[in-house]
């Protein structure tokens, strides 16, 4: 049992990473003064998702796997749509 929980865990904790990620992505806005404060921060909390997505996946069940992928393309794609300050 405390292998399916360790699962449970390592998806949640990928899924709020995600969403913390989307959440700080939606603060920036390059012609705003604060750009260049935002960006690292989405670069910092995109990184630590990324990596507990990853660390998710090498247990994942086959249900979550799909869902786990998706969520770290759209991260990887998402960071790629913001320019460097």
């Amino acid at each position: 049992m405390p292998y399916n929980k360790d699962k449970q865990q390592a998806y949640q904790a990928a899924e709020q990473g995600y969403n913390h990620t989307i959440d700080v992505s939606k603060k920036l806005d390059s012609s705003s003064d604060e750009y260049g404060v935002y960006y690292s921060q989405f670069m910092t909390e995109n990184e630590k998702a990324c990596q507990q997505i990853e660390n998710a996946l090498e247990t994942a069940s086959e249900h979550q796997q799909p869902q786990l992928k998706s969520y770290l393309i759209e991260l990887q794609q998402l960071q790629s749509q913001f320019p460097k300050p």
